[in-house]
């Protein structure tokens, strides 16, 4: 099955309709990442998607027999088949790792990796995967390179040390993150499940970093450990980059100030990180000059609920501190993908050791097209 613009059904579907829905689902623009044949579609099949959209629907607050278009497409073609790849993962990875020799252990973690840029819904797409997944007896969590970032105190420091570059200041580039304690904290995931207890029942257990982006006047500060979640085992996915180097020469081209932020992603310990990763999701846009109005938006939402933000005018400013290192990444995780060897796409990642990677690419208003 694909999905070609002209046929696309546009028209949400009736829950209970389930030939409409299954047309709905199928002429999705990620449906053929999904890599389901046209005899894998039953109605059996059709009926477990209505039922994990009328969950979906009930994490993010809509009415499954009401929805708007934009809520619709959202809901059916893209919280789903994200879901969908992302469990078909979860399922290999299990099966990949179940032998005769293991089959009383629980698999390691998958490590799921989501790219994308700054106020696109990725905090909305994982919050909500991580609650489906549990409700259906997956235990997830959430780890967030911006977790990560230096505490106040050193991203001072890092801003007194570099007192000429505009694009140190404030957190977000490379150089800015604490990127051992993102490794550490990765790894100690990865090997949760091998903690046992004194019955041979895994009981490891890892406190995850959080980073409250409302402290010191909304520029932001690590939480304190105590209000750090801590995550037990079985854990079968966590969550969190993508961008490669380019070298100096390139990023002078851009910006003289990315040179250092260039030199930090080729040797402050991102590839460790990405190395970390399973399988990749990489949400794409047109234009990175979306992130200002996202950005924005965010702030002003964070501003009516009372709490510390920044102004509208320090908001432009921080993501003008962004824009150099989405013109100098973007191009080459699209083109290459996470991994850098090859064209991202691809529900089951190809060959030559590429990771499986789900593309998804937003327009404007963060709807998959």
């Amino acid at each position: 099955m694909s999905s070609s613009g002209g046929d696309e059904i546009e028209t949400p579907p009736s829950p209970s309709d389930v030939d409409a829905v299954r047309a709905y689902v199928t002429t999705g623009p990620l449906f053929p990442q999904l890599e389901m044949r046209d005899r894998d579609v039953t109605e059996t099949r059709v009926a477990e998607w209505i039922a994990l959209v009328a969950e979906l629907c009930d994490v993010l607050g809509f009415d499954a027999h009401s929805m708007d278009d934009a809520q619709a497409s959202r809901t059916y073609r893209y919280y789903l088949p994200v879901y969908l790849w992302t469990e078909a993962r979860i399922l290999a990875h299990v099966d990949a790792y179940q032998t005769p020799q293991r089959s009383r252990d629980p698999p390691p973690p998958l490590v799921v990796g989501l790219s994308a840029p700054q106020g696109c819904g990725k905090t909305t797409v994982v919050s909500t995967l991580v609650k489906l997944l549990e409700r259906r007896g997956t235990r997830a969590a959430s780890l967030s390179i911006d977790d990560v970032y230096l505490t106040g105190a050193e991203q001072d420091a890092l801003a007194a040390a570099n007192p000429t570059n505009a694009l140190l200041r404030f957190r977000g580039n490379a150089g800015s993150h604490d990127v051992g304690l993102g490794v550490e904290t990765l790894r100690a995931l990865r090997d949760v499940n091998g903690v046992r207890g004194d019955g041979g029942e895994a009981r490891g257990a890892v406190r995850v970093p959080r980073y409250d982006k409302t402290m010191r006047g909304g520029r932001g500060d690590r939480a304190p450990v105590d209000a750090w979640p801590e995550v037990q085992a079985p854990l079968d996915v966590g969550w969190m980059l993508g961008f490669t180097p380019i070298g100096p020469d390139a990023c002078d081209a851009i910006d003289p100030d990315l040179v250092a932020v260039d030199a930090s992603l080729s040797n402050g310990g991102y590839d460790a990180l990405s190395a970390l990763v399973d399988a990749w999701v990489v949400v794409k846009v047109a234009d990175a000059e979306w992130v200002r109005a996202w950005r924005l938006q965010a702030e002003r939402q964070t501003r009516a609920e009372g709490r510390p933000t920044l102004s509208d005018d320090e908001v432009s400013d921080f993501v003008d501190r962004f824009m150099p290192a989405y013109v100098a990444y973007l191009p080459g995780l699209y083109a290459r993908g996470p991994d850098g060897g090859g064209e991202g796409g691809g529900g089951g990642g190809g060959g030559s050791g590429k990771k499986p990677t789900l593309v998804v690419e937003v327009d404007e208003r963060r709807n998959v097209r």
